[in-house]
C-alpha cells in the first residue's frame, strides 16, 4: 500500500512525523500501513494507483480527473481564510504596487501554479469571470509550478498578481516567512472545501471509516499542530461539486 502526504509538504519531516501518528492509530484498528510515505513528482498517475491507502488531492482534479477514487473527508486548519473544513486563495500582488483592487488589474500579467489547481488557477478565474471581455482580463500569463514560485515571480516583477492557496501561505510564513516579503493581500476568492483526503476505490466501507476515524484522532497533539491541523471532518464526494459548479459558471476562459 502507498501513502503520501504530497500537498503542503514545505516541512517534510513534520509531514512524516504526523504519518507516524496517524499511522499508529492504524495498526491499532489492524489496517496495514507502511512505515513511509511516498513523495512522488507525477501526483496523477499516483492518485489513480489501486494501491493508494490514503492521500491528499487538490479539490479540481478530483472532481474532473479522479472519479474512481472514495473521498474521506477534509482537514481543518488554523490559517487565516480557513472556516472548518473549508480554504480559500489570497489575491497576492507586490507591496510596492500601488493598484488597490482586484479590477485595477486589468491586462496585468499573472502567475499561476498548475491548470488543474483549484486555489491557484480555477478559483481566481472564478473570480475575473464577471470582469472578463471575451474570457480574458489578464493581459499575460504565466506557469510557475508551484505557489511559491507564482508569489517569487511577483515579487520579481516578473507577473504582477497570483492566487495562493491560504493554507500554503500560513504555512510559509511560518516556515519561510522571507518568502511572503514584498507581497500583500488585495482580495480573496470564494470558500470551497479542503483539499480532499481520499483512498482507492476499492477500499471496504470498513476501512474508510477506520481511516476516517485515525484521521479525526489525530488532529491533536504536537505533529498536527505543526502542521497547522485542527480537525478533520468525514465528508462526501458531493461537497466539492461547487468546484465543478463554479468552473462551468466561469465558462471557457483562461487566466
Amino acid at each position: 500500500m502507498q501513502v503520501s502526504l504530497p500537498m503542503y509538504g514545505l516541512n517534510r519531516d513534520a509531514v512524516n512525523l504526523f504519518w507516524q501518528s496517524l499511522r499508529a492509530r492504524l495498526l491499532a484498528d489492524e489496517i496495514e500501513a507502511p512505515a513511509a510515505l511516498v513523495w512522488p513528482q507525477d501526483l496523477l498517475p499516483h492518485w489513480r494507483q489501486p494501491d493508494l491507502l490514503l492521500s491528499q488531492t487538490c479539490g479540481y482534479p478530483l472532481v474532473h480527473l479522479l472519479p474512481q477514487v472514495r473521498v474521506l473527508g477534509a482537514f481543518h486548519y488554523a490559517a487565516d481564510g480557513c472556516e472548518g473544513p473549508n480554504y480559500r486563495s489570497w489575491i497576492v500582488v507586490r507591496a510596492d504596487d500601488n493598484r488597490q483592487s482586484l479590477t485595477a488589474f486589468r491586462g496585468a500579467t499573472v502567475a499561476w501554479n498548475s491548470e488543474d489547481s483549484q486555489s491557484g488557477y480555477h478559483a481566481l478565474r472564478a473570480l475575473i469571470a464577471p470582469l472578463a471581455d471575451q474570457g480574458r482580463f489578464f493581459g499575460d500569463s504565466r506557469a510557475s509550478g508551484a505557489h511559491v514560485n507564482s508569489m517569487a515571480m511577483v515579487r520579481r516583477g516578473e507577473a504582477d498578481i497570483a492566487a495562493i492557496d491560504c493554507v500554503t501561505w500560513a504555512l510559509l510564513k511560518q516556515e519561510q516567512p522571507a518568502a511572503l516579503e514584498g507581497l500583500r493581500v488585495i482580495a480573496q476568492t470564494d470558500a470551497t472545501p479542503g483539499l480532499p483526503l481520499i483512498t482507492h476505490s476499492n477500499a471496504s466501507d470498513r476501512q474508510c471509516l477506520a481511516l476516517q476515524q485515525a484521521l479525526a484522532a489525530s488532529v491533536a497533539g504536537t505533529a498536527a499542530d505543526a502542521l497547522l491541523i485542527t480537525g478533520f471532518s468525514p465528508l462526501p464526494r458531493k461537497a466539492w461539486e461547487v468546484i465543478g459548479q463554479r468552473a462551468l459558471a466561469a465558462g471557457s476562459g483562461r487566466l
